[in-house]
């Protein structure tokens, strides 16, 4: 199945782009995704349990994908 991953901020800067496409095998979770994201070049700026959201809801590390899914990483936010 294919997912896009959408990351921000420090991610985004991290990685050098701000969307990946991934092609998961069936069952993959929102963990798997996150493995293979730091597996790429600038991924070990992201941490391995980052607030995850699924199609705009947020979700835990172990939310199964489905085919066409859109998963964000989203880094912490401060401001004041």
């Amino acid at each position: 199945m294919d997912v896009t991953v959408r990351v921000f901020a420090s991610y985004a800067d991290a990685l050098g782009r701000s969307e990946v496409d991934l092609a998961l095998p069936p069952g993959a979770t929102v963990e798997d995704v996150v493995q293979s994201v730091t597996r790429l070049p600038g991924g070990s700026a992201i941490p391995l349990t980052p607030l995850a959201a699924v199609n705009h809801r947020y979700v835990s590390l172990a939310a199964e994908l489905n085919d066409g899914d859109e998963v964000a990483l989203i880094p912490p936010v401060a401001g004041g």
